[in-house]
């Protein structure tokens, strides 16, 4: 019975002990929710970006007003059909 009774443990040691019991838990559950929202995040590819087509930039420059709608169309056109044959 002695035990129960006089084990060393003063008002500091009881503090000591549920401040480091806080502790503990906080840093599981703030490694849980870092763990969780790093498996959930989506993927973010690493390579550049994608280069656009010679269309886009053909529309771009339509929609800039560098070209008219005679040589967007004739240029699409020719995107299209491929290179001139000798």
């Amino acid at each position: 019975m002695m035990f129960w009774y006089d084990h060393n443990v003063s008002g500091w040691g009881w503090f000591a002990m549920s401040a480091s019991m806080i502790l503990f838990w906080a840093l599981i559950i703030t490694a849980a929710v870092l763990l969780f929202r790093a498996l959930n995040r989506p993927h973010e590819h690493t390579h550049a970006p994608a280069v656009p087509t010679p269309e886009q930039i053909l529309g771009d420059r339509f929609a800039r007003g560098e070209i008219d709608e005679e040589e967007y169309r004739r240029r699409l056109d020719a995107l299209h059909t491929g290179p001139p044959r000798p």
